[in-house]
């Protein structure tokens, strides 16, 4: 979609007892850094080790232990904010950001709140061909995860591990800008696909490595228009924070629970309180955490233990100069060097490992026929047997080989699908199998010619009825292949078919 004019696609509407109402959305979607250390000391960050065992003393708050920062880990903030189109900013600073957690043991979080890392840049989410919504990136700072605490060891005691303690995390914060539950699931895909191809974060879910804060109001129609106008938040209603969702099926059921919760409050006269609250999926409901916290009541103050953070142009400029090509770049490519439907392109892009195959494959090759065998015949079998890409059976390379068996004329398109049934198997190397279990494509006119001539002297009924009506030519070219095993040559058989019978 680089060169691509889009729409923007209308916003969720929700009819109310008594009016019509708007969603307005806005995310903060926490990003684990892949980075080999924490963000302030050298402990792992490696997921599932044993309990309190990835721990320096730093992360545990011992007295007199000073933070000192991981550079890659601004590294890879950096490179994501070039991969968002954001303002990188030459200078930031750490603040402390304190509450109590009770698994967070220095009663405070690192964070970035007057100064972040990198500054406004935007996704382009599409939801369909032709139709796409911009959202603004206000901001991306770098800052400390917590700990975890764990509840279900012991009926009487709550135990914390300190593992995640420490670990870099990216909060990226976008501005009220989705106005759908479809359209937040969308751009939290397309979020963690950038990343993903970036490298900066592997956006595992399920392990909480990507998880999003979501802020849902509601507002008459009408009032968003006045909202981008006048950039007044008056206009929009009171904001309710969904904590911590890292499901896309269950952040679209919170988002459509929490905005029909909060219209009924105002068509019954009430208000909203901007609040925390916590999706329950089992009762498919909200439910208020705690309240609202603003900036003040933090009490954010520079941290006295870490400097500025002041990096030099020429060194962000290394980094754009080494970002992969991102997806929506990849994917116009794919359509105007390949001929790929949009839809087709955005499969074999959607992940770094699909689009990496598939090139493998198209290489030097037609790239048509390299995407209907990796979309329908590969990524079909790999679903048959539960398979994921990256422990499939089958290399780019052999693929690629039967292809090129096909271009060569060595096997037909029938052939080649048995091919590829005993590739993926038995695996091996396909043109030596063609070899060796007699595969090879008849080519010989002499020999397809005696086929037909037997197969015409063994039907002179169904001869005339051809010559009477030239489509059942079809049945003698059906005979000529199943008498030949389906090694003619089909464009071959059918032009002999056609002249012998003088049609």
């Amino acid at each position: 979609m680089l060169d691509l004019t889009y729409e923007a696609p209308n916003p969720k509407v929700i009819a109310g007892a008594k009016h019509d109402w708007e969603l307005v959305i806005g995310m903060e979607v926490h990003a684990q850094i892949s980075t080999q250390a924490k963000l302030f000391s050298g402990a792992s960050t490696q997921f599932g080790a044993e309990p309190n065992s990835n721990v320096a003393f730093v992360d545990a708050a011992m007295p007199g232990m000073l933070p000192v920062i991981n550079e890659f880990c601004v590294e890879q903030a950096v490179r994501t904010g070039l991969g968002l189109k954001a303002k990188i900013n030459l200078f930031s600073a750490f603040d402390r950001k304190n509450y109590f957690y009770p698994d967070s043991p220095q009663g405070y979080q690192i964070s970035q709140l007057y100064y972040p890392l990198v500054g406004e840049g935007e996704v382009l989410v599409e939801m369909a061909p032709g139709v796409a919504r911009r959202v603004r990136i206000e901001r991306i700072h770098v800052e400390q995860d917590a700990g975890k605490l764990i509840h279900d060891m012991d009926p009487a005691l709550s135990f914390v591990d300190f593992n995640r303690t420490g670990v870099a995390l990216m909060e990226i914060v976008s501005r009220p800008d989705i106005r759908g539950p479809e359209e937040a699931a969308a751009y939290v895909a397309k979020l963690r696909q950038i990343l993903r191809y970036l490298g900066t974060c592997d956006g595992n879910m399920q392990n909480g490595n990507l998880r999003a804060d979501v802020n849902v109001s509601v507002c008459r129609v009408g009032q968003y228009e006045k909202y981008m106008e006048t950039q007044d938040f008056s206009h929009l209603g009171t904001r309710c924070e969904i904590k911590n969702m890292n499901s896309m099926r269950f952040m679209q059921q919170a988002i459509d629970h929490e905005a029909r919760r909060q219209i009924a409050i105002l068509e019954a006269g009430g208000k909203v309180d901007q609040e925390t609250r916590l999706y329950d999926p089992d009762k498919n409901e909200t439910r208020s955490m705690r309240s609202k916290e603003e900036a003040h009541d933090y009490r954010y103050f520079p941290d006295p233990d870490l400097l500025p953070l002041e990096i030099e142009q020429a060194w962000v400029d290394d980094i754009a100069s080494s970002l992969p090509e991102l997806p929506d770049a990849r994917k116009a490519r794919y359509m105007a060097d390949y001929g790929l439907t949009d839809y087709d392109a955005s499969v074999l892009t959607a992940e770094v490992d699909t689009a990496a195959y598939f090139e493998a494959v198209a290489q030097g090759r037609d790239g048509k026929m390299a995407a209907n065998w990796v979309l329908n015949e590969l990524f079909g079998r790999l679903k048959k047997d539960n398979h994921e890409l990256s422990d499939s059976p089958m290399s780019a390379a052999q693929l690629g080989t039967i292809l090129d068996l096909i271009a060569k004329g060595d096997i037909s398109g029938k052939i080649a699908k048995d091919l590829f049934e005993i590739v993926f198997t038995e695996g091996g190397d396909p043109a030596e199998l063609v070899e060796s279990r007699g595969m090879k494509q008849v080519t010989d006119t002499g020999a397809i010619e005696t086929a037909v001539d037997e197969v015409i002297a063994a039907n002179p009924a169904q001869v005339e009825k051809a010559k009477q009506n030239p489509k059942l030519a079809g049945w003698f070219v059906g005979q000529v292949m199943k008498a030949t095993g389906g090694k003619a040559n089909p464009a071959a058989v059918n032009e002999i078919v056609a002249q012998k019978l003088g049609l």
